[in-house]
């Protein structure tokens, strides 16, 4: 990558710290310079020294400014300018706090350029004890969650969002890799093993252990004997390396297992999980993906363990009756499949997260004594009477969850919770999906409780029968709503209007309405939004529309990025279509962000297609697809299906 110029260097340095790059004092302004001078341009080094610069919000004084200049060296303009950049990455790792050094570290787990998943590194840093409990009451995954956070803040790891604008994941950059790669190497943190010709002598007493065959040799062998691994308290597995994995039992004081895409259930070799019972003080167990079908009744063994992530496992059909003696267990994830024994559930008093669980009665009644549950992913399929009244009590007596997401299916539309249930305060997510059905409008609860109780809430997600314009305004009105998506079956109001000084803290916007509309921004509307996704009825707004027809008033979104439109153009002409297409184009290019927004047509128009073809377009010929799993996988499809989780 060639350097940033004198200008962009700049910019990208003052908009890291002061918001804006006319905001920098006059008396910083020299020593601004010169910083800048010896970053060279690059980018990572002018982030990294930025974020040397300020604590929090605040920004040091001048004479901290002229001491980290002074302790750059030679800056990146001389030679060995690779060895200055590991300087200047060092300077940002010693000045962090000794916990979140911990944290960094443990990223070199990781092969080059992995995306590493979020919520699965937090919980391995607590299952290892880097994280405590914060003060409060605050939770140890909130805890480490601001950790995550500050280490994107201090450009040590690179954020992955998903497609709606939430950090789902995250990489580490090359050069941040081989420095704690290089740290982790000296303090004997962490040792990494490629093949089992990888063993020297001076691999004794090895504390964590990441295997990661890269040779694709399912034939290799395991991992030497004259190796020292019983004191090993974490081993990180990447696909195939799982060839070279000694024997479960091995491990005596392990803590950390993930076994995590390693198609255990599908090889010749494979780790015997019976021999988990001797896994004593396990805290964290990942076998998602792994194609297992059953998990042993020696589960029941692990009385320490913390994390069990069976995400994925479709062909698991029950889980072992033992699983009531993980008194500790705190976060499990399971296929929706999966049958829940009578009475353990409800005996696992210590979960605070639950994914991928099917209601059946007594699953659903069991919830109910889960005190301390701050998340719920609950898959109904068949949805009943008895059911839905054991829900709504249960989940009126969980007093700290955080977030609820609902999966539907089989029933036409829903008046879900209705207006019994009050949420807490403290609930942040919604998120009601389903492939086939919608609830029949906005969820009681919301006008019920109104802004002011619901002042925690930052994620909605919802499909519901028809959108109306009331509903928009009583979204707009909830004060920290960052994130919105909502879709209708069958919408009758054919235009919507987003208002000035609605949604003030939105960052992503999405709305889909079966069968297409308009969506219409008002100057002030959405101030924060950077991210907008929708669909345009063409023939809605000839019908309707006026001499500003296809002014979708995107201009007035004043932070706006990104986004994406689709373009329904079923019932006119493709020319008709193509007008509305090239009326959003230019908006797009007239906008002075120039966001990237993405025009999908829809129906597609083939590329042979001439005006001699113009049909009306058939609706009932193409159903839409908003398949949403709840699986993370959005790819290739361009519908209504995103990946929120």
């Amino acid at each position: 990558m060639e350097p940033l110029s004198d200008s962009d260097s700049t910019r990208l340095f003052c908009k890291r710290i002061f918001s804006s790059e006319n905001k920098c004092p006059s008396e910083l302004k020299e020593v601004s310079r010169d910083i800048l001078k010896k970053c060279g341009g690059v980018p990572l080094a002018i982030l990294t020294i930025a974020s040397l610069l300020t604590v929090g919000h605040q920004i040091k004084p001048k004479v901290e400014w002229q001491v980290l200049l002074d302790s750059i060296g030679r800056g990146l303009t001389e030679e060995a300018s690779m060895e200055e950049m590991q300087r200047i990455l060092s300077l940002s790792y010693y000045d962090l706090p000794f916990d979140l050094k911990t944290c960094l570290l443990y990223l070199c787990m990781y092969p080059e350029d992995h995306e590493i998943d979020k919520k699965d590194l937090i919980w391995k840093w607590i299952c290892e004890n880097f994280v405590q409990h914060g003060k409060h009451q605050t939770s140890m995954f909130e805890v480490g969650e601001t950790f995550f956070n500050e280490l994107i803040n201090r450009y040590m790891i690179i954020p992955i969002f998903n497609g709606f604008r939430e950090v789902k994941s995250c990489r580490v950059h090359d050069m941040v890799l081989d420095m704690i790669r290089s740290l982790s190497a000296e303090a004997k943190f962490l040792t990494i093993l490629e093949s089992n010709k990888d063993v020297t002598s001076s691999h004794r007493n090895i504390r964590r252990l990441s295997l990661q065959n890269t040779e694709e040799d399912q034939q290799a062998a395991p991992l030497i004997n004259s190796m020292c691994i019983s004191q090993v308290r974490s081993i990180n597995v990447f696909p195939p390396a799982v060839t070279i994995m000694p024997a479960i039992s091995s491990f005596g004081v392990l803590r950390v297992l993930d076994l995590c895409r390693c198609r255990i259930g599908a090889i010749n070799f494979q780790p015997n999980l019976r021999d988990i019972r001797y896994l004593f003080h396990l805290r964290y167990l990942g076998l998602k993906e792994t194609g297992i079908s059953e998990l042993p009744e020696e589960i029941g063994n692990l009385q320490f363990l913390q994390v069990l992530d069976l995400g994925r496992t479709n062909d698991m059909r029950h889980l072992p009756s033992s699983m009531w003696k993980l008194q500790k267990l705190m976060v499990i994830r399971v296929s929706s499949r999966c049958y829940w024994h009578p009475g353990v559930l409800g005996n696992l008093a210590s979960l605070e997260v639950v994914e991928g669980i099917y209601a059946s009665p007594s699953t659903v009644q069991e919830l109910g004594c889960l005190a301390r549950l701050r998340k719920l992913d609950i898959y109904f399929f068949d949805w009943s009477i008895e059911v839905e009244e054991t829900f709504v009590e249960t989940i009126y007596n969980l007093h700290d969850i955080r977030s609820l997401r609902i999966a539907c299916d089989d029933v036409p539309y829903l008046d879900l919770l209705g207006g019994r249930w009050e949420p807490p305060r403290c609930l942040c997510k919604y998120t009601f999906t389903s492939d086939h059905i919608a609830c029949s409008g906005l969820p009681m609860w919301i006008t019920k409780c109104g802004p002011s109780h619901l002042s925690n809430l930052s994620s909605f997600h919802i499909r519901v029968k028809d959108v109306q314009q009331e509903d928009v305004q009583i979204l707009g009105r909830l004060p920290t709503l960052r994130h919105i998506w909502i879709s209708s079956t069958h919408q009758t109001k054919r235009l919507l209007v987003i208002g000035a000084d609605e949604f003030r803290c939105v960052i992503a916007f999405g709305m889909h309405c079966e069968p297409a509309n308009q969506v219409v921004f008002q100057q002030g509307a959405l101030p924060n939004a950077e991210y907008v996704r929708f669909n345009l009825g063409v023939r809605v707004a000839k019908e309707d529309g006026d001499s500003d027809l296809f002014e979708l008033g995107l201009g007035n979104l004043l932070s706006l990025q990104g986004g994406l439109v689709e373009i329904h153009w079923d019932g006119v002409t493709i020319m008709e279509a193509e007008e509305a297409c090239a009326a959003v184009r230019n908006a797009v290019n007239t906008h002075p962000n120039h966001p990237s927004i993405d025009l999908y047509m829809e129906p597609e128009i083939a590329e042979d297609t001439d005006d001699e073809d113009d049909d009306e377009y058939d609706e009932d010929d193409d159903e839409y697809d908003d398949d949403d799993d709840g699986d993370g996988d959005d790819s290739g499809d361009e519908g209504e299906r995103m990946d929120l989780d």
